[in-house]
C-alpha cells in the first residue's frame, strides 16, 4: 500500500548515519586510578556511552546482547516485516508457481528504500549499517526466500564491490541506479567452475589500449532475468592464473551479451538463475572495478560477507516457516487435546526455536563483528555452515508436526523446505564452508 511504503520509506531514511557503536573492549589496568584515566581519554574520544540500547547507574558499560537491536534497528524491522507481509505474502504462492519474480515487488523493494541499505545519501541510498542490511535479509525471509536472497545478492555483493572497491566515476554514476531503479547481478561461477570458482574460463583480451573484449559463459547467475547490470569476472591474463581475474561492470544492453536458459528449479523459483553468455563484449577500460587483476580479491571479500547474507536469509527461512506452522499445530486436536501439548511435538518445536536461536547468534555475531573491523572469515563461514543446517532441519520438523497438510502446497511449510537447501549449496557448499574454518583453526594453533 501507499501508506506502507511512506512508513518504510520514512523508517529507511531516519536511520541515516546508523551504524554499529561497538565500545572494543581492551585490556584495562587494575589500578583504579589507570581505569579513570582510561575511561577519561574513551570520553574525550566519544567512545564512551556511545550505545543507546542500555544505561546502567553505575560507570561501567552494559553491553546488550547480541540481537538486541537499537531503537533505529528495531523500527526498521518492524517497517520491512510489514511490507513482506502486506506486499509480498499475497503474491508468493503465485510467484513460485510461475517461477517469476512479480515486477511490483521488485519496484516495491526499490521504492521502500531496501535495495541501496549501504549507499550514501548522497547517492540516494539509506545510509545504513552491515547489520542493517541482514535485518532486511531476515524479515523477507520469513515470507518468502526467494525475494530475500534478490535483495541480499543485490546489496551484499554487487553494491558493495561498488562502494568498496568502485572508482567515484563508477559511484556516482551506478550507485544512485542500483538504490533507486537498477538490479546488480554477481557473475562469478562457470558450468566448469563452482567451488573451484578461480578455474574460470571467461576472458578478458585487449582490443586497442582503452578497451577489452569479454568472452565466455556464467552459470547459476542470479538476479541474472531481472538485472540491469552485471559485475562479471573475467581472466585478463591465464598465464597468471587467478591473478589475472579481473571484474568488470557491464550493462544488461552492452553488445554481445545474452542472458540465456532459465533453470527450473526445486525452490527460491521466483529468483532468477539464468546462463549468461558473453561474445565479445567490448567494455571500456574504466569499468574496471578496483584494479586490473584485483577480481579475485573482489570475490572472495564480497562474498566473505555475503555469506552473513546468506546466514541470515537462512534463519529469516527457519522463523518463516515456525511462525507458520504453530497456529495450526496449536489448533489441531487428536485423542481430545491440542497436539501442541503432546511431549514429543513439544520437544520438536522446543529444538526448533533453540536451533534458530543458536543460528541467529552467529548471524548477528559475524555481522557485528564486520561492521566492527574484526576479521570475521570464520565466523561468516560459521554462521552459514549453522544456519543453513538449521533451516533445512526446522523445515522438516515442521512439515513433520504438520502431518499430511504439511506434505500439501496449501500450506507454505513444504515451499519453504524446496527454498532451505540452497543454503547448503550457493556462496560456497558446506563442505566448502568446513574447509575454510577447518584452515583457519588449524592456522590459530601454529
Amino acid at each position: 500500500s501507499n501508506t506502507t511504503q511512506r512508513n518504510m520509506h520514512r523508517a529507511v531514511r531516519s536511520i541515516v548515519g546508523g551504524g554499529l557503536r561497538s565500545f572494543c573492549a581492551t585490556s584495562l589496568p587494575s589500578s583504579s586510578l589507570a581505569l579513570h584515566n582510561v575511561k577519561s581519554s574513551l570520553a574525550k574520544t566519544g567512545r564512551v556511552g556511545a550505545r543507546s540500547f542500555a544505561s546502567s547507574s553505575s560507570d561501567s558499560e552494559i553491553r546488550p546482547p547480541i540481537t538486541t537491536f537499537s531503537e533505529d534497528e528495531t523500527m526498521l524491522q518492524e517497517t520491512v516485516a510489514k511490507f513482506a507481509k502486506e506486499v509480498i505474502l499475497p503474491k508468493v504462492k503465485h510467484m513460485d508457481e510461475q517461477a517469476k519474480m512479480d515486477l511490483s515487488v521488485l519496484s516495491g523493494c526499490f521504492s521502500n528504500g531496501i535495495m541501496g541499505i549501504e549507499v550514501s545519501p548522497d547517492l540516494q541510498g539509506a545510509g545504513m549499517s552491515f547489520t542493517s542490511s541482514i535485518i532486511v535479509i531476515e524479515e523477507l525471509a520469513k515470507i518468502d526466500p526467494a525475494v530475500s536472497v534478490m535483495v541480499d545478492v543485490h546489496n551484499t555483493l554487487v553494491v558493495t564491490a561498488i562502494r568498496t572497491w568502485g572508482s567515484k566515476a563508477q559511484q556516482e554514476h551506478w550507485l544512485p541506479r542500483l538504490a533507486t531503479d537498477t538490479l546488480g547481478s554477481f557473475c562469478l561461477s562457470e558450468w566448469g567452475s563452482g567451488s573451484d570458482a578461480f578455474s574460470l574460463k571467461t576472458k578478458a583480451e585487449k582490443d586497442g589500449p582503452d578497451h577489452y573484449l569479454l568472452n565466455g559463459t556464467k552459470a547459476w547467475v542470479t538476479n541474472s532475468g531481472e538485472a540491469g547490470l552485471f559485475l562479471v569476472m573475467a581472466n585478463a591474463d591465464f598465464s597468471q592464473a587467478h591473478r589475472g581475474i579481473t571484474a568488470f561492470l557491464v550493462p544488461r544492453d552492452a553488445p554481445g551479451l545474452h542472458v540465456g536458459k532459465k533453470e527450473d528449479k526445486m525452490g527460491i523459483r521466483a529468483s532468477s538463475t539464468c546462463e549468461v553468455t558473453f561474445n565479445n563484449v567490448r567494455v571500456h577500460k574504466d569499468s574496471i572495478v578496483g584494479e586490473y587483476g584485483k577480481g579475485y580479491k573482489i570475490a572472495i571479500e564480497s562474498l566473505n560477507e555475503g555469506r552473513i547474507g546468506i546466514a541470515g536469509q537462512m534463519i529469516g527461512l527457519a522463523q518463516g516457516v515456525l511462525d507458520a506452522s504453530m497456529p495450526y499445530i496449536i489448533e489441531r486436536k487428536q485423542f481430545g487435546k491440542s497436539i501442541s501439548d503432546f511431549q514429543g511435538v513439544q520437544y520438536t518445536y522446543a529444538d526448533a526455536a533453540t536451533d534458530i536461536m543458536m543460528g541467529r547468534l552467529l548471524c548477528y555475531n559475524a555481522a557485528r563483528m564486520k561492521e566492527a573491523g574484526i576479521p570475521f572469515v570464520k565466523e561468516a563461514a560459521m554462521a552459514k555452515l549453522t544456519c543453513s543446517r538449521v533451516a533445512e532441519r526446522v523445515a522438516s520438523s515442521c512439515i513433520s508436526m504438520l502431518g499430511g497438510v504439511g506434505y500439501t502446497k496449501e500450506f507454505p511449510a513444504e515451499k519453504f523446505y524446496r527454498d532451505a537447501k540452497i543454503g547448503q549449496i550457493y556462496e560456497g557448499t558446506t563442505n566448502m564452508q568446513l574447509q575454510t574454518i577447518g584452515k583457519i583453526i588449524r592456522d590459530s594453533y601454529k
